[in-house]
C-alpha cells in the first residue's frame, strides 16, 4: 500500500504504478444483488441454468458496470493519501469492457497515476489508470481512466 502525506503528494507518482489490490470474488450472489441494486436482471447475468447451455464457459457473467463498481474498493487497497478532508469521484475519461467476468471469477485492480492537477480550494485532481485483472486470464476485464478530486 502506498502511503501519501497529503494530495499535493501525489504528484510525485505520476508516471508510476501505484500497486495491486487483493483480489476479490465475483460470485453470483454478488451479480445478482448488483442486478437488484440497477434493475438489469438481463438473462446473462442471472440466469445460471441458461447460461450454461448458451454462454461460452456455461456460467453468467458478471455486469460491467458492477465491475467498474469496485474500482474504489480496489483503490482503498492500493494507496492511501493520509491528510486528506474528503475525495470525490469526478468521472471518467475512458472506461473499456475489454473481457467479460464469469461468475466464480477473482479480480483485482492495477493502478498507476497518470496525472495530477491542481483545483480550486487547493484540492488536486488525480487522474489514474486501472486495469482489472481476472485470475488466470491473460486480457483483462476492464481498463479504466478514472479521475477524483481530493482535498486537504
Amino acid at each position: 500500500m502506498v502511503k501519501v502525506a497529503n494530495p499535493q503528494a501525489m504528484k510525485d507518482y505520476v508516471g508510476k504504478e501505484l500497486g495491486v489490490s487483493e483480489w476479490i470474488d465475483v460470485d453470483q450472489a454478488m451479480i445478482d444483488a448488483f442486478a437488484d441494486a440497477t434493475g438489469d436482471h438481463q438473462w446473462i447475468h442471472v440466469d445460471v441454468e441458461r447460461a450454461k447451455t448458451e454462454l461460452p464457459g456455461g456460467k453468467t457473467i458478471a455486469h460491467g458496470y458492477l465491475t467498474l463498481s469496485l474500482l474504489p474498493r480496489m483503490m482503498y487497497e492500493i494507496y492511501e493519501i493520509v491528510d486528506k478532508s474528503h475525495g470525490l469521484n469526478y468521472g471518467s475519461n475512458k472506461v473499456r469492457f475489454t473481457n467479460p467476468v464469469p461468475a466464480g471469477s477473482r479480480v483485482r485492480g492495477k493502478a498507476s497515476c497518470k496525472a495530477c492537477e491542481d483545483v480550486k480550494g487547493d484540492g488536486v485532481r488525480i487522474i489514474n489508470e486501472f486495469s482489472v485483472e481476472i485470475e488466470g486470464q491473460e486480457r483483462p476485464a476492464l481498463i479504466a481512466e478514472v479521475i477524483s478530486l481530493v482535498y486537504p
